[in-house]
């Protein structure tokens, strides 16, 4: 039985991958601000070639440690 075919932590095959024209439109932020998060190590990211590529579920993560609470 192969072991790779479980859900791993570490498993990418049912991530979905946005570019960071994507993730700028989720943010409703410029791409420049995805980039400076991207490159200062707020916003996890993998190199394609010369791009970049984002799982949503990092996207999602960020947003969801980053909400403020102003109640």
């Amino acid at each position: 039985m192969d072991t790779m075919a479980e859900n791993t932590p570490g498993d990418m095959s049912e991530a979905q991958f946005l570019t960071i024209a994507e993730v700028a439109a989720k943010m409703r932020v410029s791409k420049m601000t995805v980039y400076r998060l991207v490159h200062g190590g707020e916003l996890p990211a993998v190199r394609v070639g010369r791009s970049f590529r984002v799982t949503e579920d990092d996207v999602n993560e960020y947003l969801r440690k980053s909400f403020y609470n102003a109640g």
